[in-house]
């Protein structure tokens, strides 16, 4: 049993997430972003395969993220009913950091990214946010609207950028809480899924436990 686990479900991981004086701008530009930004690259622990940089600061005003897919063929298809099915990324966050809680509290968020499909024309970027399971209480109802994304998108690549403001993450309270739970998913038809520790089999959209620790640095 234990042979068929990824190595670094074994492991509780922390690692610094970097202040950034002021939210960029959100247009899909990857160049802007350094680095020192770039969330820990624990695939290579399993020898996976990557096709997805991700980035990702804070600031008073609430938590960035940055996701560049790449080595793609064709532009992304998303199903903003059956959000999970298609291409997309996830991106859980416990302000609190609660790691030995396996069961969600309210200051658990779930949030999912699409980078087409929504509007009128079907090809804005959708945001949306959905019930981890199992949770001990339900997170506060937000307003999706204050999320702010940014999209750029060829054959061959997409990238998408989202500004998360305090408003929408129940307890952001960085100077006396600077240590949250934090995990992604970017889920490819083509490529597969890119998770930042445990996969879909080990239950990480029930249990926070499973995440990991971002430490808010300045």
């Amino acid at each position: 049993m234990l042979e068929h686990l990824p190595a670094r479900a074994m492991f509780r991981f922390e690692f610094p997430i970097h202040h950034m004086e002021k939210s960029p701008l959100l247009d899909g530009d990857i160049a802007k972003w350094d680095d020192k930004y770039a969330a820990p690259r624990l695939y290579e622990i399993d020898d996976d395969a990557p096709f997805a940089d991700v980035y990702w600061a804070w600031n008073e005003h609430g938590l960035i993220a940055a996701f560049h897919v790449y080595e793609r063929t064709g532009l992304p298809q998303c199903d903003t009913q059956h959000w999970w099915t298609k291409d997309g990324l996830r991106l859980c966050v416990d302000t609190r950091d609660a790691r030995d809680i396996r069961r969600a509290t309210r200051h658990c968020r779930f949030f999912y990214f699409l980078p087409t499909g929504g509007g009128p024309r079907k090809k804005s970027p959708v945001v949306g946010t959905h019930r981890m399971s199992r949770a001990k209480e339900a997170a506060p109802t937000i307003d999706l609207s204050l999320i702010k994304t940014g999209v750029y998108m060829d054959r061959h690549s997409y990238t998408m950028e989202v500004a998360i403001p305090a408003a929408c993450l129940t307890g952001w309270d960085p100077a006396e809480h600077p240590r949250i739970g934090i995990f992604y998913k970017v889920k490819d038809m083509r490529l597969g899924s890119q998770n930042l520790t445990v996969t879909d089999d080990l239950g990480w959209n029930m249990d926070p436990s499973t995440w990991a620790t971002g430490v808010l640095t300045r």
